[in-house]
């Protein structure tokens, strides 16, 4: 990867027409010179928020498809007419844990031992989001790590605090361009993160900063405000203590699940029971347990 240039990142055409007519539409496609042979890499990116069985299939058509509009369009590079290399990406951001095949011999039947060299082979580089550790993410000075805290953050307030490094690493002006594309982005975002709030027509990433930073401190105050109201209505002064630990035990309560679901999948319905029924440090415990287990059942015991 230290041998790729950057600077000569280039998007493609996107879009190709297969025999049968059928017109198909992958995300993004670019190429990149690598090393001093300027040999073209070609990024085939396929964005998914959910789980595909037959994702190797559809990856190893786009590639064909690729190949074919190179040759059509005459781009091969060399004398030799040699086809360049393709890095097929799937960037997945869906809530369950990814488990399908990510190789095209893994959908093929078995046969024969002769005509195994006669099947397809084709795999492709799966990023899952949720799958990555996000406090080893908030290490990192990283774009990309920086774009999976924002889609996978557990509670609101994260978001803030993410937009403050991403102002900071973007800050110089030959960035501008990128700057802008996470503008865009988060533009498509907010209204999910924050529904039921108008989103204004924000120029900038310090704006949207500022307007999340203020809402989560907002959502705080308010959820605040409903511990104590709940406490003053059982009439007794230690009701306000109990009011604002219900609020935060169930805080606790709805990280655990969101963890387990990314981790695990499908929470069953006697875990989410003993959820219910748990303090809110029995919660945090557990918390602390999900990535250092293997399996649901291990966070428990």
């Amino acid at each position: 990867m230290q041998r790729l240039d950057w600077h000569s990142l280039e998007k493609m055409n996107g879009s190709y027409v297969s025999d049968d007519l059928r017109t198909r539409h992958d995300d993004a496609i670019w190429r990149i010179r690598w090393g001093r042979d300027w040999i073209h890499l070609y990024l085939l990116l396929e964005f998914q928020s959910s789980v595909d069985r037959f994702m190797p299939v559809r990856v190893h058509t786009y590639t064909g498809l690729l190949y074919q509009d190179l040759i059509r369009r005459k781009r091969l590079e060399d004398s030799h007419q040699k086809l360049p290399f393709i890095l097929p990406v799937v960037l997945y951001n869906g809530e369950p844990r990814w488990r399908a095949p990510i190789h095209v011999r893994n959908l093929i039947l078995p046969g024969p031992a002769e005509f195994a060299g006669l099947q397809p082979e084709q795999a492709f580089l799966l990023l899952d989001q949720g799958a990555f550790d996000l406090d080893q993410l908030a290490s990192m000075r990283n774009l990309v790590a920086a774009l999976f805290r924002l889609e996978q953050h557990r509670i609101f307030a994260e978001v803030p605090e993410v937009l403050n490094d991403l102002i900071d690493w973007l800050r110089p002006p030959e960035l501008a361009g990128l700057r802008h594309s996470f503008v865009a982005w988060l533009r498509r975002r907010l209204p999910q993160w924050m529904p039921g709030v108008t989103i204004p027509q924000l120029l900038d990433l310090q704006e949207i900063q500022e307007m999340t930073r203020n809402s989560a401190q907002e959502w705080k105050d308010m959820h605040h405000q409903v511990g104590l109201r709940e406490g003053l209505e059982q009439g007794l002064a230690q009701g306000i203590e109990r009011g604002v630990e219900q609020g935060s035990t169930a805080e606790a309560r709805n990280i655990l699940l969101r963890q387990l679901r990314r981790r695990f999948g499908e929470v069953p319905a006697e875990i989410e029971t003993r959820l219910n029924g748990a303090s809110r440090e029995q919660l945090e415990d557990w918390i602390d347990r999900v990535y250092e287990v293997e399996t649901v059942a291990a966070v428990f015991d």
